[in-house]
């Protein structure tokens, strides 16, 4: 996992998260940060493993690590998070040894993670999706009843 080691050491990966940081120092809410990206790996990776896709490991963990980094351009401009992040993450996977076409795939699963017409492919985009979904732990959150997410959006059991 060098590359991944690389992505998280990546100077504009740091800075990113410090934005994001800053923007969501208030939020009483989930929050996109270094424990909402890991978990969101884990389990993709363990959808990825399920399902036997055979999906590389540093590309399921890249793509979650880097899926919500242009967050905080959805708090300073209104640029969905999805395009920033895809944009974002381009240079850094770059810089990290990712090639063209794992770059592609792992850009295009960024992208498309709020799609929910991808939710089920057995793809990186649907591992994704499915592991930024099942990552939000509702069951424990002492602010659920405050929260906006439709109650059959929650996670109210815990699945992984």
């Amino acid at each position: 996992m060098k590359r991944i080691d690389r992505i998280l050491k990546h100077e504009l990966f740091h800075q990113y998260m410090e934005e994001i940081y800053a923007c969501e120092s208030n939020r009483i809410f989930c929050r996109h940060n270094m424990e909402h990206f890991l978990s969101v790996a884990r389990i993709a990776h363990i959808l990825n493993l399920k399902k036997k896709l055979k999906i590389d490991k540093a590309s399921v963990y890249a793509a979650a690590l880097l899926h919500d980094i242009g967050r905080f351009k959805q708090y300073e401009d209104g640029t969905p998070h999805d395009k920033a992040s895809a944009a974002l993450a381009l240079k850094i996977l770059r810089d990290c040894g990712f090639d063209d076409k794992e770059t592609d795939v792992i850009i295009d699963a960024i992208r498309n993670h709020r799609n929910a017409d991808i939710r089920e492919e057995g793809s990186l985009r649907g591992i994704l999706y499915r592991g930024d979904k099942l990552s939000r732990s509702c069951f424990a959150c002492p602010v659920q009843n405050e929260c906006g997410r439709r109650t059959e959006k929650k996670n109210l059991t815990l699945r992984y």
